[in-house]
């Protein structure tokens, strides 16, 4: 009698262990399945918001080239003394898109491209506020108009700058490239 119950005892405890093994590797199997699943979540995070700053970056840059082109339509409209109403019109639509670029790259830049995206912002209102100056003054200053337009080689070097880190943060390009200013 103390065979048999020293037998189901080391059954019983045999089964046990069975037991508990099973449950920790069923309790392994789902932390596993829960640190993949947690990965893809984390992999999925990071390619919307990949996506998100591309779409923002797209936006931002092109609303600040056409600001720009639009101030340099608008200096030689002046200067020419043709299209000097629609200019002046064209100029305020560019300042408004990009503003509302800016406003949203203010949301979801990182660091480095918002400080080059405000120092660009900052120099395009400032080019903006120069042409209005100007404009308000006639006849135009030719030397006003050659001072202005010196400055938008600067312009152009910042939008490039920002266009580059923009670049960079998307892993595009992990060098700056030299002479692309346009």
């Amino acid at each position: 009698m103390g065979a048999s119950l020293l037998t189901q005892s080391r059954a019983d405890r045999t089964k046990r262990m069975e037991m508990q093994t099973a449950a920790e590797q069923r309790r392994e199997e789902r932390d596993h399945t829960e640190a993949l699943l947690e990965a893809e979540r984390a992999r999925n995070r990071a390619e919307e918001s990949i996506a998100l700053r591309r779409a923002c970056y797209i936006t931002l840059n092109t609303a600040a080239r056409q600001y720009l082109t639009a101030q340099v339509d608008f200096m030689h409209a002046l200067r020419n003394e043709t299209g000097v109403e629609a200019a002046p019109e064209q100029l305020e639509a560019r300042r408004t898109t990009h503003r509302e670029c800016y406003a949203e790259a203010q949301m979801i830049v990182p660091l480095p491209v918002l400080v080059l995206a405000g120092a660009a912002s900052r120099r395009l209102n400032a080019g903006y506020g120069r042409l209005k100056q100007i404009a308000a003054v006639t006849p135009h200053s030719e030397e006003d108009l050659r001072a202005f337009e010196a400055g938008i080689d600067q312009s152009w070097a910042l939008l490039s700058e920002m266009r580059q880190q923009m670049r960079r943060d998307l892993a595009v390009d992990t060098d700056p490239v030299a002479g692309t200013n346009q």
